[in-house]
């Protein structure tokens, strides 16, 4: 057998040996209760006769006599059934965000291996890592990839297979356009089918306004959301001195040549309130909002998420 042969596909350079290693040890429960198709770990809303009890209803011909509660029957004489809690599988959707800004890597950018990892790779590791976590453990991961529309959609399954499908249209994924993050959103929680888990993986480079009326979206169909707000570390401190010349990423601005020193106060104001709009609307709807600064390596930023989380 030559050695060519025994390589790994150029997608499986998304879930490194270290990153495997460190999500075995990991575990995601759901906060809310999920809709699946499988008996599994997390709360179903559908009633059954699980372990966790629910509550109680009044017994209709059909019922099983074995789930009669006699004590309560003997006190109220009521005949009712005790209700339990369903435990089911999660479906969880990871939307990436392909957008032009997503390619921006910055000088201080986290690396795997020796590659610096612009905002796309850090983003598209992050996923493949998350979606390998969720299929591990009996769960559905399913993504959506998109820019100004949606690029790329693979519905959530649990086969081991999922992971490589995956894999292999992140791999294949590259930087578009211009973003529409708010009017993607909308069309993505319509595809979505039962409520269950959607993790956004974003810069966020969108009219906030329409971006917290998308998340609102998933809210209303019962979604639990997760957002990673990936920034790099120039974008948080915008660290230049001299005059730069600044290249719109998503081709709608000509460059600019700017001097850093007299906009650098207006830009981390706007930054702050911006930031400070997402997180706290996050908040509203219980969502997780989960800053990341690419610098982090990623090993660090699943530890402490999902170390947090649990």
């Amino acid at each position: 057998m030559s050695g060519d042969s025994l390589k790994l596909p150029e997608c499986m350079r998304l879930l490194p040996p270290e990153i495997m290693g460190v999500m075995k040890r990991l575990e995601w429960y759901a906060r809310r209760r999920m809709q699946g198709t499988l008996t599994g770990r997390h709360s179903s809303p559908d009633k059954g006769f699980s372990v966790e009890f629910a509550e109680h209803r009044e017994y209709v011909p059909g019922d099983d006599p074995k789930d009669l509660d006699w004590r309560v029957i003997a006190k109220s004489d009521r005949n009712v059934i005790r209700q339990y809690i369903e435990e089911t599988n999660l479906r969880a959707t990871l939307a990436i965000d392909v957008s032009g800004s997503m390619k921006y890597t910055g000088d201080t950018a986290a690396k795997i291996g020796d590659v610096a990892l612009s905002k796309l790779e850090y983003a598209k590791h992050l996923a493949a890592a998350l979606a390998y976590l969720f299929v591990k453990q009996g769960d559905a991961a399913g993504l959506v990839t998109f820019d100004k529309e949606v690029r790329g959609f693979i519905r959530a399954g649990s086969r081991p297979s999922q992971v490589r499908r995956i894999l292999e249209e992140l791999h294949t994924a590259e930087a578009g356009a211009d973003t529409d993050v708010g009017g993607v959103l909308h069309g993505v929680a319509e595809r979505i089918p039962k409520r269950g888990l959607v993790i956004l993986i974003s810069d966020l480079f969108d009219d906030p306004t329409k971006v917290i009326e998308a998340l609102h979206h998933f809210d209303f169909r019962q979604h639990e959301l997760v957002i990673f707000h990936l920034l790099a570390e120039e974008e948080l401190t915008f660290p230049f001195k001299s005059f730069q010349r600044f290249r719109d990423l998503e081709g709608i601005e000509k460059m600019l040549r700017i001097d850093p020193q007299a906009v650098r106060a207006a830009y981390l104001e706007r930054l702050r309130d911006f930031v400070k709009r997402i997180d706290s609307a996050c908040g509203k709807l219980r969502a997780d909002y989960v800053a990341v600064n690419t610098k982090t390596p990623l090993r660090d930023t699943l530890l402490r998420y999902l170390g947090g989380r649990k």
